[in-house]
């Protein structure tokens, strides 16, 4: 989520040129620094066990690289993109097992052609963290986030953005937890504090609710991950 709290931005959705972003993992993540982030997860797109196998290992140790010379915690991760829905469970639970921290699952966008019915497999596997950009969210996928844990992204990507206040709706009316990301492909995606709180008021979320999006649901988040910040 590029969500930001009293301790920095934290931001849970980024892409470098390992898969369709512009920067490396380790200029992404500086730059990420540099820009006030405390948290930052790198989840290049990817299918099945091949890509993974290829994208994951790099992110493991760029990712590590980072960690140890910057104050900025950087996350491994995936997010698994136009996949048919049978194959998301197990292709998340393998994203784990090789070693992402964090996986995302690209979800029915309205300016994608992405396969119905890839919102509720996303939501019913528990290897899946976050579901992305979720499109015209149903009520029954916003239940079974809220009966999972899984959390919901209001998007700061063009397009992707176009639903956030439907999938800001759904999400509160269901008690599921929402998280803000910047889906960034460039260093000119990256997010800070203002435009966090702009794009979450923009969902028509009311200061409170922001509040509760970037700073308790991204701490919430980084425990399900079993991971904190000094």
């Amino acid at each position: 989520m590029g969500i930001m709290s009293n301790l920095g931005v934290f931001d849970f959705h980024t892409h470098t040129f390992l898969s369709d972003g512009v920067l490396s993992p380790v200029e992404l993540i500086r730059r990420a620094y540099v820009n006030g982030y405390k948290v930052i997860a790198v989840t290049d797109h990817v299918g099945g066990a091949a890509t993974q196998e290829q994208i994951i290992p790099i992110l493991v140790a760029e990712c590590a690289l980072a960690s140890s010379r910057w104050g900025i915690l950087a996350i491994p991760g995936v997010e698994l993109t136009h996949l048919p829905p049978s194959l998301i469970d197990s292709a998340a639970r393998s994203a784990k097992e090789i070693g992402a921290k964090v996986v995302v699952v690209h979800g029915e966008t309205i300016v994608e052609p992405v396969e119905e019915g890839t919102n509720m497999a996303a939501l019913a596997s528990p290897y899946v963290d976050i579901l992305a950009h979720p499109g015209l969210l149903t009520d029954n996928a916003a239940n079974l986030a809220a009966q999972q844990g899984t959390y919901i992204e209001l998007s700061a990507r063009n397009g992707h953005s176009l639903t956030n206040g439907h999938v800001a709706r759904a999400a509160i009316a269901a008690g599921a937890r929402l998280i803000l990301d910047s889906d960034a492909h460039s260093p000119e995606d990256l997010l800070n504090e203002e435009l966090a709180r702009q794009i979450a008021s923009g969902a028509g979320l009311d200061q409170a609710e922001v509040d509760n999006l970037l700073k308790v649901n991204t701490l919430s988040l980084l425990k399900r991950l079993g991971l904190s910040i000094s």
